[in-house]
């Protein structure tokens, strides 16, 4: 089949972190692409080959010159919540397939367990896709290691002490890249239909124990301090919504004592296993020791 036969595949959250890598994986694979962005202008970094369309996930309306014609859409929700409903309908009349980029709030773990309003709307999503028999997959990242130098960067930057919350706390970072070759993946490959998967990285880590792989990457030790739960909320008041603070504090504290939840799936879509944390952070060394 020819680029021309294949239907183009529609990413929203085009330029985000996992959807501006979906796209070059798409590319490489010989998909025809589409990306919805709101603002133009933020899509003048997107490779040369991508037909850029201007749309709003709180507008359904201006959804319908990207959807026409195409054949699958990959479903970034970062929108709030209230046109969940327009927007899944204006797919189903659409599309044939739809890849949703979710959470694992199935996942009976205590990290995932905790009250999330994003986990509530993602379950919601869901079910408005189940219902119009769409084909779909739903692919459920647990932590990102994308989040580390949101996280840690500034200190490190700054020579400092890493302090922080919960060092005991154990995740299986994932990274971004195997998340978005698993959505390319199952958005135009056969096989994935009704595909459910938690993507996770290979082993299991507490915080203190990431930020110490970051070290080694930098050659020198940085030293992890142990803060409390009011501390951080101090230290990150004005820079994260307090909800989303307190969402982080009670997963890393029922974390606490509990190995990380660990999936095979990168491995058993993609036939490669996935990156390790050490090796996300050697490729990432420079968000560490560049910028503000």
């Amino acid at each position: 089949m020819s680029q021309t036969d294949i239907p183009p595949v529609l990413v929203t959250g085009a330029t985000g972190r996992i959807g501006r890598v979906v796209i070059d994986q798409l590319l490489d694979a010989g998909v025809p692409v589409r990306a919805l962005t709101r603002r133009p202008e933020a899509a003048a970094t997107l490779p040369a080959a991508v037909e850029v369309f201007t749309g709003d996930l709180t507008a359904p309306e201006t959804l319908d010159p990207a959807l026409n014609g195409a054949g699958a859409v990959f479903l970034v929700w970062t929108a709030p919540p209230r046109t969940t409903e327009a927007v899944v309908e204006r797919l189903a009349a659409h599309v044939r397939r739809v890849v949703f980029l979710s959470s694992p709030h199935r996942t009976p773990h205590p990290l995932f367990q905790q009250p999330n309003p994003v986990a509530a709307m993602h379950a919601d999503i869901e079910r408005l896709i189940a219902a119009t028999g769409l084909e779909s997959t739903v692919i459920r990242p647990g932590m990102l290691a994308s989040n580390a130098p949101a996280w840690w960067a500034p200190a490190i930057r700054a020579g400092g002490v890493v302090r922080w919350p919960y060092g005991a706390a154990e995740s299986a970072p994932v990274d971004d890249r195997d998340v978005a070759a698993v959505a390319a993946r199952t958005l135009h490959r056969d096989g994935h239909v009704g595909g459910d998967y938690v993507l996770t990285g290979p082993e299991s880590l507490t915080q203190a124990a990431q930020v110490g792989l970051i070290g080694d990457t930098l050659g020198r030790k940085i030293d992890f301090e142990e803060i409390t739960p009011d501390e951080f909320r101090s230290l990150w008041k004005g820079t994260a919504p307090g909800p989303v603070v307190d969402m982080l504090l009670a997963a890393w504290s029922a974390a606490v004592g509990q190995p990380a939840y660990v999936t095979t799936a990168v491995a058993d879509i993609l036939g490669t296993p996935p990156r390790t944390f050490r090796q996300w952070a050697a490729d990432h060394a420079t968000a560490f020791t560049q910028g503000s």
